[in-house]
């Protein structure tokens, strides 16, 4: 069962899926490093294989049965990863209705696998977008989330730590940050600022509301 599975996956009429992979990992001498933070993180998530996998080395697929929290586990993924030199992670993140739960995440199907995998075939420069069945919504935060790319995909590796260990903890002060990592506070602040922080929370939260709001009208 799945850490995720709180009340059902009956009351939960669309789940998230986010498909992904890991860009310049052929290139990386940190291999072993950036895979076991990989399954680290994706652990917290469920069991592989049936809530995710990793296959053909370095791409990835994961259910997300709280939809409103994909975006913000995307942005924790991303971070993760920018924290290994020269290391990206591309992502598509789909929004539906799960028709079948197999017991290999990659066998499974329905409307959120569909929208993942489409998107994430059609993503070229860009490395992370959003599939849903609200068009509407869609054409809002993929501007947004491209506009926020031109911050993220220049995160530093010191600047992914703190953003990383921010999302994990998103109501620590910064003072607390600065005793989790052993670094001062004003470098916390400085990385933070540098990573755009703050606007990244506010797509986060309009993300999240307007998800709920929509399942909740469904």
């Amino acid at each position: 069962m799945s850490k995720q599975f709180k009340s059902g996956l009956s009351k939960l009429p669309q789940i998230a899926v986010i498909t992904g992979d890991i860009v310049n990992s052929q290139n990386s001498e940190q291999g072993a490093e950036w895979l076991s933070a990989l399954k680290e993180f994706l652990s917290i998530y469920g069991d592989s294989p049936k809530d995710w996998q990793i296959y053909r080395g370095d791409s990835f697929q994961l259910i997300v049965y709280q939809p409103q929290e994909a975006f913000r586990i995307a942005l924790r993924l991303k971070a993760i990863v920018k924290r290994f030199k020269e290391l990206d992670v591309r992502m598509a993140i789909g929004v539906g209705c799960l028709e079948h739960h197999a017991e290999q995440v990659l066998q499974s199907n329905g409307e959120a696998f569909v929208h993942s995998g489409r998107k994430f075939d059609s993503l070229k420069k860009q490395t992370l977008a959003v599939k849903t069945p609200w068009q509407e919504f869609d054409k809002a935060i993929n501007l947004f989330i491209k506009l926020a790319l031109l911050t993220i995909d220049d995160w530093s590796e010191t600047s992914a730590e703190v953003v990383a260990a921010s999302l994990e903890h998103p109501e620590a002060t910064q003072k607390e940050i600065s005793a989790l990592l052993s670094i001062p506070q004003s470098r916390v602040s400085e990385r933070l600022s540098r990573a755009g922080f703050d606007a990244i929370k506010d797509a986060e939260q309009y993300y999240r509301e307007a998800i709920t709001k929509r399942i909740q009208g469904e």
